[in-house]
């Protein structure tokens, strides 16, 4: 269950977000405006969209995601195959149960981990979707009872047209919109955080077994930055890794200190702050969250792209 409190948390996992979102009765909480929405999925999924086979290896995946793509629509002969997730790499080379592979199969060796397993083996092989001609409010609630933040767009057929992410929905509803919503009343809160000088590792493990995408970085209950489950993929997917090995050995890549990584410009908010305020500093910088703290820059919240879109679209 949620808490709200001030300081930071080093072992209490927000509340599932989902719930925030449904009625008593199990349904999204929409108001009447998001059910009257009639377009279809065509008007806004992405096209065209980056994919990959799924016999590709992990290397080539980790590459793509890279260049800024935080999922892949794994495809074969223009058929969807599955989806791959920045948070199933993450889990793969060192945050979670996928690690036992890298561990058994290649020996920690980061090149065999990453040259030679498959995308196949990662990646969701039977992930939600929305079809083209489906209604936005249906594919909003798909994503709402799923707890999920992207969608393949398929034909009928099972062909891949596009995708569909939570920031394009955002975008979206938000159109014409004023939230007037308070910070303090949509923020998560505690939230999980890193210590500055943990081993990247610890990280990682932390946004695996709490599903978070990002965790902040704290020094003496001060926030210092912000790590990602795209910063560890473009990690990895630049080689930048590789250089941090002398002996192949992956468990020395992901001892590296958390600041070596961390972004530290970051998107700050105030609790009494309007939502929308924030919602636009977070579009012009293109990040998917904004960290709430006071004036000694003490970590009490967090806001993301999944909390606004909760705000504009349901009931109050």
């Amino acid at each position: 269950m949620s808490r709200r409190g001030i300081g930071p948390s080093r072992g209490v996992p927000r509340r599932p977000e989902r719930y925030r979102w449904l009625r008593s009765d199990g349904k999204p909480n929409f108001e009447d405006r998001i059910y009257k929405t009639t377009e279809e999925m065509e008007m806004i999924a992405k096209k065209p969209v980056e994919t990959i086979a799924p016999q590709s290896p992990v290397l080539e995946a980790t590459e793509k995601m890279a260049k800024g793509y935080r999922s892949l629509v794994v495809e074969q002969s223009g058929y969807l195959r599955g989806l791959l997730l920045a948070s199933h790499i993450v889990n793969y080379l060192g945050g979670g149960e996928y690690y036992n592979i890298v561990k058994e199969r290649y020996n920690y060796n980061i090149y065999g981990a990453l040259e030679k397993e498959k995308v196949e083996t990662l990646m969701i092989k039977e992930p939600v979707v929305a079809y083209i001609d489906e209604k936005i409010p249906d594919v909003l609630e798909k994503m709402v009872l799923n707890e999920i933040g992207v969608v393949p767009v398929v034909l009928r057929d099972g062909r891949v047209y596009g995708i569909v992410t939570e920031h394009d929905l955002l975008r979206y509803f938000m159109s014409g919109v004023k939230i007037g919503v308070p910070v303090s009343e949509v923020m998560s809160t505690p939230v999980i955080t890193i210590e500055s000088g943990s081993p990247l590792k610890e990280a990682m493990k932390k946004m695996i077994k709490y599903g978070f995408r990002r965790v902040p970085v704290v020094g003496e209950n001060v926030v210092l930055g912000i790590i990602t489950a795209m910063d560890i993929v473009k990690y990895f997917g630049s080689h930048e890794a590789f250089k941090h090995t002398s002996t192949g050995n992956i468990e020395e890549a992901i001892s590296i200190p958390v600041d070596d990584l961390m972004i530290r410009e970051l998107v700050t908010a105030r609790p009494d702050e309007d939502l929308g305020d924030v919602a636009q500093r977070m579009a012009e910088r293109n990040v998917g969250s904004a960290l709430v703290v006071n004036d000694k820059m003490e970590l009490i919240g967090i806001i993301t792209e999944r909390d606004i879109l909760y705000a504009v679209t349901a009931k109050r």
